[in-house]
């Protein structure tokens, strides 16, 4: 479990193929402090850590996870947004984040409004009845807040800002549209959708 507050940003050091993919992960934690068999959200994405050293680790990455992310994601040099799991006791300062993918979203475009940046976002059509204005929503593991939502036909097309902070301590700092995004709906969206849905 997570709050979709970035820790650090990660650089993919290695890609290697196997019966998954092997990610070697460049980072800044104290790894000393990371058990093996850790959850490390990467990009929105809960991974195990199966190797380390003392500025990286290794996650495996299922066929599975790599159809259900960002296309062009878990590249050699691409750059992760990383949170290491929430601990009884830690600080909430975001929302709870599973770290489980629900879609992809693609930003449409990229505004600057004062200081901060608004960005607007298309998610699959699908995702609409758990996206509300002023509700929570994680983006590559970003805990943001819906500015506003507009449904259409093909889309559920929404708006998040940016302030100073998350884009420079994210890898949102280098956002522009046609970038795809791994999108986590709120859990109790999820929920609360799903329970509707079972009446019916």
């Amino acid at each position: 479990m997570f709050t979709g507050i970035i820790t650090d940003i990660g650089t993919i050091r290695a890609v290697e193929p196997r019966e998954d993919l092997r990610l070697t992960i460049g980072c800044g934690y104290d790894m000393d402090g990371v058990d093996m068999g850790a959850s490390i959200a990467c990009s929105g994405a809960c991974l195990t850590v199966v190797d380390k050293g003392e500025d990286w680790f290794a996650v495996d990455l299922s066929q599975e996870s790599v159809s259900k992310t960002a296309p062009g994601l878990w590249v050699e040099g691409g750059r992760l947004n990383l949170e290491r799991a929430l601990k009884v006791g830690d600080e909430l300062g975001g929302h709870i984040v599973t770290g489980h993918v629900d879609g992809i979203a693609e930003v449409v475009a990229v505004e600057e409004v004062g200081g901060s940046l608004k960005v607007t976002i298309d998610a699959p059509r699908a995702l609409a009845g758990a996206i509300a204005a002023k509700g929570s929503i994680s983006l590559d593991g970003v805990s943001l807040t819906v500015n506003t939502v507009e449904d259409s036909a093909a889309a559920a097309r929404f708006t998040v800002n940016l302030v100073p902070h998350t884009a420079a301590h994210t890898t949102f700092d280098a956002i522009t549209a046609g970038r795809h995004l791994n999108v986590e709906i709120d859990v109790l969206a999820r929920y609360l959708e799903r329970m509707l849905a079972s009446r019916m």
